[in-house]
């Protein structure tokens, strides 16, 4: 009896590079984050790259493809993929700019790098929210939060 091949379970690819800044979290710890990301959002196939960049770099990327002027915390493309392809996405990480986020609400850097990946994998999965006030009142924020808290949460 020939048995039919086992399909193959499909890869959540995440690649991670820092362009000459030192990480607060390793590169492991961020591709494992974008990982529970993308189970719990059910993505079966993805591609993604997350990229950590200097504030030079984040601000000159910052003003090329959104029109704004200095560096931002992170910035996500989701692409359209071929059929059967899975999600495809790059995400910029400014590692300065997590530092002052953290500083300013009181959390540590790890928290907030992790947040930020959390942050620009559902952006590439379609994800958005209000660019004011209400943005921290958004369904994608609250999905953030609760998505951050169990990344962080120890395993036993």
């Amino acid at each position: 009896m020939v048995s039919a091949p086992r399909k193959q379970p499909a890869a959540l690819g995440v690649a991670v590079s820092a362009e000459g800044v030192r990480a607060p979290v390793s590169a492991v710890r961020i591709a494992d984050a974008a990982r529970v990301v993308l189970r719990a959002e059910q993505v079966k196939q993805s591609l993604i790259s997350i990229t950590l960049l200097d504030s030079r770099a984040m601000a000159t990327l910052n003003r090329e493809h959104l029109g704004h002027r200095g560096p931002t915390d992170v910035i996500s493309f989701g692409f359209l993929a071929a059929e059967g392809a899975g999600v495809v996405g790059d995400i910029y990480i400014c590692p300065a700019v997590a530092r002052e986020n953290a500083k300013a609400h009181g959390a540590s850097v790890r928290e907030e790098l992790l947040r930020l990946v959390v942050h620009g994998v559902l952006h590439v999965l379609g994800h958005d929210h209000p660019v004011d006030e209400r943005r921290e009142h958004s369904a994608m924020w609250k999905r953030q939060e609760r998505l951050v808290a169990r990344i962080l949460r120890p395993t036993a």
